[in-house]
């Protein structure tokens, strides 16, 4: 059943949003606005760990076992974060973002249940609604911290309290939901290929889509990164950057489906190098005139979108779904901590040089790759 996968990623995906917003400012009033990062650092992290968790626990207890005990450390997490939101010492925040990091682990892993749960022709179709559940979630999410806020103050909590309760809600309403996922085996399944390369070639092909998902996460943070410092460079208000932000946001998730339909139809080679073309383009238009820079966010959105989900049907059924899941959040911590500083010292040009770097060699050595893949294969 696929109903099960996408909403408990999408509940996943509105706590993760709503008790990285709060705890930042818990932090700030708790510790000083030079420490407010330190817990969505710490949930970054716990991401990257829970990622090699589930995995581990994918292998040992099947698919739809490890998930639920992501959940279910993504609930004590949450929990965590309430404690410390009345009063408990601030680093049980930070113990409680990292725990709540392996539940947003277990929803990111959950595509690849998706794309099991369906008949072969289907499955990156299947993965793609697990992407774009994002969307709902953090939509959803924000909209909600409000009137969560309203709730704590009304049980006589403090307000702040209010998002990380609704974190503890969602997650646990994630864990529910993950109790009706029933998956296979990625072994257990029937060889579905159109042809059968050796086992050399399926390795370096499954090495170039790991490459292309995290090189495509890489360029993405750290242009996105560089976003905020740009627009206050040039005088940019909060309303137009959370256009930017939000034409981003939407090429990240909104056209998943379409990216599953062309991956079933045409195998995840082509639209990997789609994605890498976009990425580099889109670095190439943040460089030029104002006009082009919210179109070019959106295109660094889609391009990643293509990266991920391509590289994503072709890591199915592998062992390397949380090596490269882990790889892609210890990455982003560090892409996102060094661009601002990047940006500081060449701005837009030497962070698109870097992209162009980073893109360029895997776009070259995806088009050495002529023969026809079988998603999951």
């Amino acid at each position: 059943m696929l109903f099960p996968v996408v909403l408990a990623a999408a509940l996943m995906n509105a706590a993760m949003i709503a008790a990285s917003a709060v705890s930042t400012i818990l932090a700030a009033d708790e510790l000083g606005s030079s420490l407010a990062g330190v817990p969505n650092t710490a949930g970054v992290l716990g991401t990257a760990a829970g990622a090699i968790a589930v995995g581990r626990w994918t292998t040992r207890l099947g698919r739809a076992h490890a998930l639920r005990l992501g959940y279910g450390v993504g609930v004590a997490g949450a929990a965590l974060t309430v404690v410390a939101a009345v009063g408990a010492p601030v680093g049980l925040l930070f113990v409680g973002m990292f725990l709540l990091g392996s539940g947003n682990a277990a929803s990111l892993l959950s595509r690849y249940a998706a794309g099991e749960a369906v008949p072969e022709p289907r499955r990156a179709s299947a993965m793609s609604a697990v992407v774009w559940a994002s969307t709902a979630g953090a939509v959803g999410g924000p909209f909600l911290m409000a009137p969560s806020q309203s709730f704590a103050s009304g049980l006589g909590l403090p307000a702040v309290a209010g998002p990380f309760l609704l974190a503890v809600v969602t997650v646990f309403g994630a864990l529910v939901a993950s109790t009706y996922i029933r998956t296979v085996r990625a072994a257990d399944q029937p060889a579905q290929t159109r042809h059968e390369p050796s086992a050399a070639s399926r390795r370096t092909s499954v090495l170039l889509a790991a490459g292309v998902m995290v090189a495509g996460h890489l360029v993405m943070v750290a242009l996105m990164s560089a976003v905020p410092v740009h627009t206050h460079h040039h005088g940019v208000g909060l309303g137009v950057l959370g256009v930017m932000l939000s034409a981003h946001t939407l090429g990240m998730f909104a056209l998943s489906p379409l990216t599953g339909w062309w991956i079933d139809c045409t195998g995840p080679r082509p639209v990997m190098l789609t994605g890498l073309v976009l990425l580099i383009v889109a670095a190439v238009l943040t460089t030029r005139s104002e006009p082009a820079f919210t179109p070019a966010l959106f295109l660094l959105g889609y391009a990643w979108n293509l990266c991920y989900l391509g590289g994503s049907a072709r890591l199915l059924g592998t062992p390397y779904e949380s090596k490269v899941e882990s790889s892609i959040w210890a990455i982003s911590a560090l892409s996102a901590a060094s661009s601002p500083w990047l940006y500081t010292l060449g701005g837009y040009p030497l962070l698109t040089v870097i992209s162009a770097v980073l893109a360029v060699p895997l776009l070259v050595a995806v088009l050495r790759r002529s023969a026809p893949e079988v998603v999951g294969r």
